[in-house]
């Protein structure tokens, strides 16, 4: 199972996300899409458009997981090093392996990373 997770800036669109998964994915097949509670609406269509479940990670979820890329904005905000990182790896599950660290959208608004777990 490979899980999409994101993270995004306050005025980021659905096509903000869609390029950051483009970019994280290169032709991967995704099974599920993650990302913290209060963002999980502004996913909702993307996950509609793809026909995959969206599934919200909890900020303290979040702060738990240590993760290879360590920004100062994310670190600050929710207790990660990368929100998108950190949603991919805790919604694929116990013993997660990231597979693609976080990568940004064109427009710097959205960030995605993607995590391979079992089912």
């Amino acid at each position: 199972m490979i899980v999409a997770g994101f993270g995004c800036r306050a005025g980021a669109t659905v096509e903000s996300l869609a390029a950051a998964l483009a970019a994280a994915a290169e032709g991967r097949r995704i099974d599920r899409l993650a990302a913290p509670a209060d963002r999980v609406a502004l996913l909702a269509p993307l996950a509609r458009a793809l026909d995959l479940p969206a599934v919200t990670v909890a900020d303290a979820a979040l702060a738990a997981v240590v993760t290879p890329t360590r920004s100062r904005a994310s670190l600050a905000a929710r207790g990660t090093g990368s929100v998108a990182e950190a949603a991919a790896l805790h919604a694929a599950g116990p013993g997660a392996r990231l597979l693609v660290a976080r990568r940004v959208s064109p427009d710097r608004r959205a960030t995605c990373a993607l995590a391979q777990g079992t089912p």
